[in-house]
């Protein structure tokens, strides 16, 4: 259904245009307004699909009213008016078709079905993008599933899981990093650019070539002449940031 809103300062022209809408059985004619500002009202009100706009109202005109109108309120438009030296002004505003006064019902139908044609196209693409969003949202999801929630390190003979909500940062060593947990320290057979792979971005982030930090354990940081950066954490380590990695730190 297509709603819309008929905006004319004379009755008998918002009449006029629900008798030309008499067979439109997909239109549903949601409001009227007889002035500018009632049509603002009523347009963010309703949220319409279209309206048929007149361009002379008194005290505002319909390109005024247009102005005011909040963007994202902003349906389609076919003008109607008495007086064709619009027709430029009303097309740099985007209109959607410009039927004059009195009304054909010939050209009347012609603006309307290019209007469902319109709406047909926005409501595809608007459809489209929202399969996209939710296709993303569980690739996300299957990803973030996927993804372990743990280190497994060794300890003498004995191997045991380390929780990465447990490690505070990351310290490269060529092919292997140390996992600083607390006062404790463990070391895996990892490079950097692997474990920056496997790890959630949402937790961990590259600060530096050799280091990464869990973002929750993010204190402040001093940016250096050199561009690079201090970085303390919570429990007042501080780290270096180069200046490649600097811009990932959230602000």
């Amino acid at each position: 259904m297509i709603k819309t809103i008929i905006v004319d300062d004379e009755s008998l022209a918002r009449r006029g245009v629900r008798v030309c809408l008499r067979h439109a059985l997909d239109v549903q004619v949601v409001a009227e307004a007889d002035s500018g500002w009632d049509a603002i009202e009523k347009i963010t009100a309703f949220k319409p699909d279209l309206i048929f706009l007149d361009v002379q109202m008194p005290g505002m005109d319909g390109f005024e009213m247009l102005a005011k109108l909040p963007s994202d309120a902003m349906p389609l438009i076919i003008f109607l008016t008495a007086h064709d030296d619009y027709a430029l002004q009303a097309f740099s505003v985007h209109a959607m078709d410009y039927v004059l006064k009195p009304i054909d019902d010939q050209r009347f139908d012609k603006a309307l079905d290019s209007a469902r044609t319109r709406l047909a196209d926005r409501r595809a693409g608007e459809q489209l993008a929202s399969i996209k969003g939710l296709l993303l949202a569980k690739d996300a999801e299957q990803k973030s599933q996927t993804r372990p929630d743990h280190f497994v390190t060794k300890s003498g003979t004995k191997t045991f899981m380390l929780e990465h909500s447990d490690v505070d940062w990351i310290e490269a060593s060529g092919d292997y990093v140390t996992l600083h947990a607390g006062k404790r320290s463990y070391l895996i057979r990892e490079t950097m650019d692997s474990l920056e792979r496997q790890l959630d971005p949402a937790r961990f982030i590259r600060i530096h070539r050799s280091t990464m930090i869990a973002l929750n354990r993010l204190s402040g940081y001093n940016l250096l002449p050199s561009r690079d950066a201090l970085v303390t954490l919570k429990d007042g380590t501080v780290v270096r940031a180069s200046r490649r990695y600097r811009r990932r730190i959230p602000m």
